[in-house]
């Protein structure tokens, strides 16, 4: 793997439990100095006890990623979702607003809630979270996102894909295969229109105007629904908790087809694969259309999602929490490996799409 740049020290490394502590302290939350870190890459998050007894989350945003606006924008899409009673984890409003900022860092604060998850081997845990993600693109259709961008192939495929080779990222003995079947992949995804990007919609469209002609409509999407990011609460938890899944996470919030909340939770092989989304779509139809073309966008979606993830890695090489975490990455194996699941996504690409 060829050498990155390293910063001489990364932002995050002024994140100190010291600041954390006085970044709530300045929105009036005060900690009794319990703090654990939770897992996550793209920001930093905390768990914190309050001196009140209660418990809370804390994000630190990662400096450069969004701007405020499109931060407060994902903001926005959640308290949209809760005043419609679907259990999303929204930040909370402190000193007036959601998003806040100390010490360089931008950062919100949510409830605490617990979970764990869910069972995707239950058809009926299934239908319970295609009824949920039906209710969250119901309120995603009623008008677009502003300033959050699409998931579309110019910003997940080609920018990821040629980024990574303007950038030396790929090795000398691996690279010419990977360019190569790289450009076949996204050759093929480009053949769907949806994916390829639309016009932008209307400032306050309708309902109907979301869809152009004929095309597969482009709403407001969680973005990331995969099963770490839906908690679930059993039925004989206490009667405080609401049972079912709760939906956390929408730092991945962006305009796509709805197919994208919905791939991502299936998983095993092709007969497994169509009952779980018979089991979705059971659940999802109770309260929303769904639109059977979107199932052919599957596999180029899940191919944009690999190309994107290696960018993800390399850009972010400058932060020391990924080479801990990471260190299987830029090596020769690496990309050979990524050559093969590629062409393999070329494969599955040319297959019929799943039914439901």
């Amino acid at each position: 793997m060829s050498e990155r740049s390293q910063a001489s020290a990364h932002p995050y490394q002024s994140l100190t439990p010291d600041v954390v502590m006085d970044a709530l302290a300045s929105v009036g939350m005060f900690c009794d100095g319990r703090q654990m870190s939770l897992s996550s890459y793209e920001n930093r998050v905390y768990q914190l006890h309050l001196d009140n007894g209660d418990a809370v989350v804390a994000k630190f945003y990662r400096p450069g990623r969004w701007l405020d606006a499109q931060i407060l924008e994902e903001h926005a899409f959640s308290q949209e979702l809760t005043r419609a009673e679907i259990p999303v984890v929204g930040p909370l409003t402190l000193g007036g607003s959601t998003l806040n900022h100390f010490g360089g860092f931008a950062f919100s604060v949510s409830p605490r809630r617990g979970g764990r998850f869910p069972e995707l081997d239950d058809p009926e845990v299934l239908e319970w979270i295609g009824r949920f993600l039906a209710r969250i693109h119901a309120v995603g259709a009623v008008r677009p996102f502003v300033h959050r961008p699409a998931l579309d192939l110019a910003s997940f495929g080609i920018a990821s894909r040629e980024w990574l080779l303007s950038h030396d990222q790929v090795p000398l003995d691996v690279q010419s295969s990977w360019a190569r079947v790289s450009q076949q992949a996204l050759d093929l995804i480009a053949a769907h229109g949806c994916l390829a990007g639309a016009p932008a919609s209307p400032a306050t469209p309708s309902h109907d105007e979301f869809a152009h002609d004929d095309a597969i409509q482009r709403i407001r999407l969680h973005g990331d629904c995969h099963p770490g990011n839906i908690l679930w609460t059993p039925l004989a938890s206490p009667a405080s908790a609401q049972p079912g899944p709760h939906f956390v996470d929408l730092d991945d919030a962006r305009t796509g087809p709805a197919v994208q909340d919905l791939w991502m939770l299936l998983s095993g092989d092709r007969q497994q694969q169509t009952r779980q989304l018979g089991c979705l779509m059971d659940g999802y139809e109770q309260f929303r259309p769904f639109d059977r073309r979107e199932l052919a966008l599957i596999e180029p979606l899940r191919t944009l999602r690999l190309l994107h993830y290696s960018a993800w890695l390399a850009r972010r090489w400058d932060d020391p929490t990924f080479p801990i975490h990471f260190p299987w990455f830029g090596s020769s194996d690496y990309w050979q490996g990524q050559v093969l699941m590629l062409q393999e996504q070329i494969e599955a690409m040319r297959e019929d799409p799943l039914s439901a």
